[in-house]
């Protein structure tokens, strides 16, 4: 699975809209010239993050975007959800019963990707963009039997 442009893209301006005053309304296009992401692009990202409850905007002069909710309070897998981005790994309906073979078997390797998908989903389930914004550790976490020895 690769996280999609839209989902990068909008984790990207919410942090960034994170660093401002809580009460601050805050421009796309200043979101945009900030995070080098074209307008258009934006408005398009924000109409989601609208709709599923993670920011709140003003229409008109003065007006602008600000979070919905405070930044510890909004967690990175609501992001990624709210543009309809998928964090399933597999290529089975999520919602049959049915496998991706012709046979409607599941693969051999469906639970492998489906645990995957799992980890991935609670990992940003569990990183807030107050913990992005003050870069908390996040990624650093490795497992030592991860890393490749030097030679």
């Amino acid at each position: 699975m690769i996280l999609g442009t839209k989902a990068r893209y909008a984790v990207m301006a919410m942090v960034e809209l994170a660093g401002y005053e809580a009460d601050k309304l805050v421009s796309l296009s200043e979101l945009a010239e900030a995070q080098e992401i074209t307008v258009p692009y934006l408005e398009q990202i924000f109409s989601k993050l609208k709709h599923g409850g993670l920011v709140k905007s003003v229409r008109g002069p003065g007006g602008g975007y600000a979070l919905a909710r405070p930044a510890g309070d909004i967690r990175i897998a609501d992001i990624v959800q709210a543009v309809d981005e998928s964090l399933k790994m597999t290529r089975c309906d999520g919602h049959s019963e049915s496998g991706c073979m012709a046979t409607k078997a599941r693969c051999l390797t469906h639970d492998l990707w489906e645990g995957l998908g799992a980890r991935i989903y609670d990992y940003l389930h569990s990183v807030s963009l107050a913990d992005v914004r003050q870069g908390s550790g996040i990624g650093h976490q490795v497992s030592d039997r991860f890393l490749i020895p030097d030679s």
